[in-house]
């Protein structure tokens, strides 16, 4: 009996195991079907409408989508009128559209903006909404809209970028191998507008800093009567040119790029003003000593030809009004600050019948929005501060309203207006939680509204402008996620950070689970928002693996004022991480199912930083880092962002020092994970291998993962769930679960 005993328990040990193998298959296959879906849809997001906007007179809108699983944009048409959808062009429809290639500059230009979808990046409208001009690959279609005929521009060979209609739209300019030309579109004739453009001294182009840093992605701007172009030459001589090899292609030279390094040489750039048909250029003339960086650059009938400039140290920034015919300039406005001035990419505004423009500034302690007059002076505070002013979306000088993005809680985003002539600011969103934006275009009478709820996924409706009525919704062609992220708010510690907790879907009460801190922390940044993006299906997947995920906003995080933001200054190793810590222990306290006994943290780029730093710094806290991309020698990252924060180390190495995890790499005492795509232009690999070469210097066991090919972010479908079962991997290893 005894030992029949001993044989059907080992057969019940047996089964069980079996059980238990059996289900870590399935979960594992799960996974598998997760981290595909989630690659090849871009987290659900494929296929919902993108850049809509509304023609002039209200009849349509205009938008790009893409196949829920092909990332290729096409052009599509709403019809307010009937609700009806088609589509206008897509790039299999273009002769050769399927195997056109991106140039180097175009390539490098889109990494800039954020787009990495194919096919029709973008599109352009004539003011009278009856041509759409369209960019697939540095080749310019125009698409009449009447007769749907496409037409494509005989422009030279060579790489082109930044095209745009003229005001009057009988012309096209763009930038060809790094000169400013114009297309005649009635001669069907291509004219030179400036010469002698090269790699090191560009004309037109945006500089690396203005596209990465400063909003400004474009070089060149129309006259409002299309007679002249007022265009940049950017001086590159003198500044560091960075290779990025191709491991893929040993023979072949490695990509090279202008690189400007803190305390290093800035491409110098000044801004001139020259006749359609070419000719002699008028430079404009501005203390560029004092104030080398060019943030903006506006030419409209109402503010004429004007331009934002700023001191190397950012703590003074300039409105100039510009001459075209002099090139000398007069100030309209200045904004100092002991720490920085922080760039709106939206200002001026200037708006139409000589009213003035619009301004925003920090100088009262928090963002607000101004009317001021056209010589610079004050009329009106339109949005004060503390109302959690986020952003402009629209002029309307006629209606005497202005419509912006608003909230006290700077997790939402709402739709507002707000009378120019005096009155109380309206929400158009209020009772509705989560994020909205908004597109409202000149005297058209329907905009369009997207709202990304916190609970929900997005949706994108047409409305009136009288009585923001919904009059339709453009339909989305995305696959339905197989799961909502169970998205919980909260505020932790006496210090009021927000934060973010998603637990697992079949979270049980009473018991405690690892924490998974996801990381960013830098500033111009948020990571905790009421609304679904799709990184956040990617940290329930997680969760659901027996973590809770956590993220944390704290100091230097924007939306919380001034002080909130500039607590950074010079910090950079030191307060993100506290608060990190401190945010964290507030929450292990308010929340006893938070094991802080066992904590894993991963981040990007500063979040990569930010996670390295947690390993070397706080090991009695953080148990493993996985470290994305991450910035470890802030010399070595550019000077516009960098200088910002830590100074010049010309003058003052020591936030340099402080900020420098390579030199903390003989502390490492955690697990550690460094990945890193080696094309990355942006955070360059150099600051991962020089973080490697410490940690080897120092002894240090850690684990690395390189993706050759991809630059700042993991795109490709297959390395993405490679990518993501890595770090699963090791999380598990590291940070054990029940």
């Amino acid at each position: 009996m005894q030992q029949r005993t001993v044989w059907h328990t080992g057969w019940r040990l047996l089964w069980a195991g079996l059980a238990l193998v059996g289900a870590a298959t399935t979960k594992a296959a799960e996974s598998d079907t997760f981290l595909r879906d989630y690659a090849e849809t871009r987290g659900w997001s494929l296929g919902r409408p993108v850049l809509a906007r509304p023609t002039p007179d209200g009849a349509h809108v205009l938008f790009l989508r893409a196949a829920p699983r092909q990332p290729r944009q096409s052009l599509f048409e709403y019809e307010v009128a009937t609700g009806q959808t088609r589509e206008l062009l897509s790039p299999e429809q273009i002769p050769a559209g399927a195997a056109t290639e991106l140039s180097a500059a175009e390539k490098a230009r889109r990494e800039r903006m954020r787009v990495s979808a194919g096919g029709f990046p973008d599109f352009q409208l004539t003011r009278d909404g009856t041509r759409v001009l369209l960019n697939p690959g540095g080749r310019l279609l125009v698409l009449n809209r009447r007769t749907g005929a496409v037409t494509e521009l005989a422009t030279g060979p060579g790489t082109l970028v930044d095209p745009k209609f003229s005001p009057n739209g009988r012309l096209v300019g763009y930038v060809l191998e790094q000169d400013v030309y114009v297309y005649d579109l009635a001669r069907e004739r291509e004219r030179a507008v400036t010469r002698g453009g090269t790699e090191e001294v560009a004309h037109g182009m945006a500089e690396f800093v203005a596209q990465e840093e400063m909003g400004r992605f474009s070089g060149w701007w129309w006259s409002p009567d299309a007679k002249f172009i007022a265009y940049t030459e950017t001086d590159a001589r003198g500044v560091e040119r960075w290779h990025i090899p191709d491991p893929f292609q040993p023979g072949r030279a490695p990509a090279a790029q202008f690189y400007p390094r803190p305390g290093r040489e800035n491409v110098r750039v000044r801004l001139g003003v020259v006749s359609v048909r070419g000719g002699r250029t008028r430079w404009v003339a501005w203390d560029a000593a004092r104030y080398p960086y060019l943030s903006r650059v506006d030419w409209t009938e109402s503010g004429g030809l004007t331009l934002v400039v700023q001191s190397r140290d950012q703590r003074e920034l300039a409105l100039l009004r510009a001459d075209p015919q002099t090139g000398a300039t007069q100030p309209l406005l200045l904004e100092r600050d002991p720490a920085w001035v922080n760039l709106d990419p939206d200002m001026p505004r200037w708006l139409a019948e000589g009213r003035g423009f619009l301004w925003t500034s920090e100088r009262a302690g928090a963002w607000q929005l101004e009317w001021r007059a056209p010589d610079g002076a004050l009329r009106r505070v339109l949005v004060p501060p503390g109302a959690g002013y986020q952003g402009l979306i629209a002029a309307d000088a006629r209606a005497g309203r202005v419509w912006y993005r608003a909230s006290r809680d700077p997790r939402e985003s709402h739709l507002w207006q707000v009378p120019l002539e005096g009155g109380e600011p309206v929400c158009l969103t209020a009772g509705q939680p989560g994020l909205h934006e908004a597109v409202v275009t000149d005297n058209s009478p329907v905009y369009v509204h997207t709202e990304i709820p916190p609970d929900g996924l997005p949706r994108t409706r047409v409305r009136r402008v009288a009585d923001h009525s919904p009059v339709g919704e453009l339909p989305s062609a995305a696959e339905l996620p197989p799961f909502l992220p169970r998205l919980e708010l909260t505020v932790a510690g006496e210090t009021s950070f927000y934060a973010r907790l998603i637990r697992p879907r079949n979270f049980v009460a009473g018991r405690q689970y690892p924490v998974l801190l996801h990381v960013y922390g830098g500033p111009t940044a948020q990571m905790v928002r009421a609304g679904l993006d799709r990184r956040l299906w990617r940290d329930q997947w997680l969760a659901d693996q027996g973590f809770i995920v956590v993220a944390l906003d704290g100091r230097g995080t924007p939306g919380r004022g001034r002080d909130w933001e500039r607590a950074v200054g010079g910090r950079f190793g030191e307060v993100p991480l506290a608060d990190q810590v401190a945010g964290l222990q507030a929450l292990g306290r308010q929340h006893r199912e938070l094991d802080l006994t066992r904590v894993g943290v991963y981040g990007w780029s500063f979040g990569g930083y930010l996670a390295a730093c947690a390993v070397l710094r706080r090991p009695d806290v953080f148990h493993a880092a996985m470290a994305g991309a991450p910035v470890t020698d802030w010399t070595l990252y550019d000077t516009h962002y960098t200088e910002r924060y830590l100074g010049n180390p010309a003058t003052d190495k020591g936030p340099y020092v402080a900020s420098d995890v390579t030199l903390k790499a003989d502390r490492l005492a955690r697990p550690l994970l460094i990945i890193h795509g080696l094309a990355d232009d942006n955070v360059v690999f150099d600051h991962s291998a020089k973080m490697i070469a410490a940690l080897q210097k120092a002894g240090k066991p850690f684990e690395t993962m390189l993706y050759p090919g991809q630059t700042h972010a993991i795109r490709e479908p297959a390395l993405q769930q490679h990518m993501w079962r890595t770090i699963l991997a090791f999380l598990d290893r590291h940070v054990p679960k029940p």
